[in-house]
């Protein structure tokens, strides 16, 4: 029993599982761990222990740090590893190292440059782009001209959400793409920074934005008050429910939201490691959802906790 604490099996049925988010500070992210913990929580309540350790990089784009977290929790020799790769290239070694070393490992939210995990659990974010590039078109009526703000080179998950975008305008030949090679970063401050240099060239002739994270989505739409086209007068359209973009479209100044449910992606992830880890055969791809919310569909039951997700609930 005293290995307990060493992030070992205590016996048989006691499973410790290390879930590696790719930051720790985002609204997103707590949805994560809140799942985990909720996952964590049922399975004790059916008489299955397990350990959920929660541990990430604090940016998201320190891949060295979540390069050494994985290789931590390798060397210490977990049951298993959830991973949300900061980097689909950087990090398939270190999962590599991992299963060769004998855990297993899931891959959840973003894609991994690898074959050896078990499981890939997230959002199709292809489709969250296309879904946001077909309101782009319906809110533009088919013209206008268009900003993509991208996210991070490297970043799986963006990256088809961007591809999804730019898919579906193709299908307007009136909307005119006038930036789609400037990068957000991966905080409020450097989207802001970002945004602020693509409104001073693009200001007076933007009709539409799209903006694949919520800190990007944060700091566009404050960049948008500030030159005073905000509340529609250009069609912003985000990514994830943050609560400032969540009260940003409740006053008008967001018109759609592509959401994702990260309560149910960490909640799925974990079950699955432990269903794995018990002998189960898992799916190899597990699709969580996706939708695209506007303020008319906003009060719909089914909306609210995709907006609102109970964290508070779980993270104590």
């Amino acid at each position: 029993m005293a290995l307990a604490g060493c992030g070992k099996k205590t016996d048989e049925k006691t499973f410790t599982i290390a879930v590696i988010p790719k930051g720790t500070t985002h609204e997103y992210w707590k949805s994560i761990h809140a799942g985990a913990v909720k996952a964590q929580q049922e399975l004790a309540a059916r008489g299955i222990p397990v350990e959920v350790i929660w541990k990430g990089p604090f940016r998201e784009d320190d891949r060295d740090q979540q390069i050494q977290v994985v290789e931590n929790f390798t060397s210490r020799r977990v049951s298993g590893i959830v991973l949300a790769p900061l980097d689909s290239q950087a990090l398939a070694n270190p999962v590599e190292s991992a299963v060769q070393s004998g855990i297993p490992v899931l891959v959840m939210d973003s894609g991994l440059k690898s074959d050896k995990y078990i499981s890939f659990v997230a959002t199709d974010n292809f489709k969250g782009g296309q879904l946001a590039g077909e309101y782009m078109a319906q809110l533009l009526n088919g013209q206008g001209n268009v900003i993509l703000l991208r996210y991070a080179v490297g970043s799986s998950s963006t990256e088809e959400r961007e591809k999804g975008f730019l898919n579906a305008l193709a299908k307007s030949p009136g909307i005119k793409l006038i930036s789609t090679d400037q990068y957000a970063g991966v905080t409020v401050e450097t989207a802001y920074q970002a945004s602020q240099n693509l409104l001073n060239r693009f200001g007076n002739e933007v009709n539409g934005i799209f903006c694949v994270t919520e800190p990007c989505t944060i700091a566009m739409t404050k960049a948008l008050r500030d030159i005073g086209k905000a509340g529609g007068k250009v069609k912003m359209i985000g990514f994830d429910s943050g609560s400032q973009s969540v009260l940003d479209m409740k006053n008008g100044d967001v018109q759609g939201l592509a959401v994702q449910n990260p309560l149910l992606m960490g909640y799925l992830a974990v079950t699955t490691m432990v269903r794995h880890l018990q002998g189960a055969k898992v799916e190899s791809r597990i699709d969580t959802g996706v939708v695209l919310v506007t303020p008319e569909k906003m009060k719909q039951p089914e909306m609210i906790d995709l907006l609102q997700p109970p964290i508070d609930k779980y993270l104590k």
